[in-house]
């Protein structure tokens, strides 16, 4: 049986039908009302668009990916398994971010810290000024973001399932520019590891640097979600508005410009 790096991917790293109620929940807290439009930005296999489109019959998606790759298994394997009238939500773009002519949307999510792929503060910022540009009036930019003294050195942290391993491996940490290389690998029960299955060159942004961009750009209001933790220190899935941070070795956030 030939090895399905997405479907591993899906269940070691995605839980699309959260996050999809995480960007619904997020949007009514901020806006007070309810988010219709979802651009999903470097969506890949677009499994966050199929979840928002099954939230109710009035929410439309929107993927796009330069890679048809992902967008062809998405629509092979997500797209297909909604129902006709969800499916009519659903809409794939193979088209770069920047392209102006995309659609507009009340939410943008550049979600699985691809964003981080900008290293430039140039290039990222020319990304947020066309993301700002695609929101309604009353539109979000919802990202997430990770960091915490744990970044800043080689590591491999193992996460072991029923039948099988997922390795999350950081390689590299530049200090002068906080560019990093990363790995994910995967042993199936009873199987070798297999390496390198997907790779990730990026640059670690801070949550400072964050906001001064989206502000520099003219989001009115930046909010910060801050994951808590469980009882043994872990993080616990659960993200909740903050005003102030807390020291951790590792953490993960999102934050949300307002535009």
């Amino acid at each position: 049986m030939a090895f399905d790096k997405y479907l591993y991917y899906e269940r070691s790293v995605q839980s699309p039908d959260v996050d999809a109620a995480f960007l619904d929940r997020v949007y009514r807290e901020i806006r007070g009302q309810e988010a219709k439009v979802l651009g999903e930005d470097f969506c890949a296999a677009f499994a966050l668009c199929c979840e928002w489109a099954k939230l109710n019959p009035e929410k439309i998606s929107y993927g796009i990916d330069l890679d048809p790759e992902p967008l062809e298994y998405g629509r092979s394997h997500y797209l297909n398994k909604l129902t006709p009238e969800e499916q009519k939500r659903v809409h794939t773009l193979q088209t770069d971010v920047m392209n102006p002519e995309l659609p507009r949307a009340d939410i943008i999510a550049p979600l699985n810290f691809s964003f981080f792929g900008f290293k430039q503060r140039t290039e990222l910022k020319r990304y947020f000024q066309a993301a700002y540009n695609r929101l309604n009036d009353q539109g979000l930019l919802i990202m997430d973001c990770f960091g915490g003294q744990a970044c800043m050195e080689p590591n491999e942290h193992e996460t072991e399932y029923d039948d099988f391993s997922y390795y999350w491996d950081q390689d590299t940490f530049d200090p002068l520019t906080n560019e990093a290389m990363f790995y994910i690998h995967y042993r199936p029960k009873g199987q070798k590891k297999i390496k390198n299955v997907f790779t990730y060159d990026w640059r670690l942004w801070s949550l400072p640097e964050l906001r001064e961009l989206l502000e520099e750009i003219g989001f009115k209001k930046v909010h910060y979600y801050w994951e808590g933790t469980d009882d043994e220190g872990e993080g616990d899935g659960n993200f909740n508005k903050i005003e102030k941070g807390e020291i951790c070795d590792s953490w993960v956030a999102y934050i949300v410009g307002e535009k």
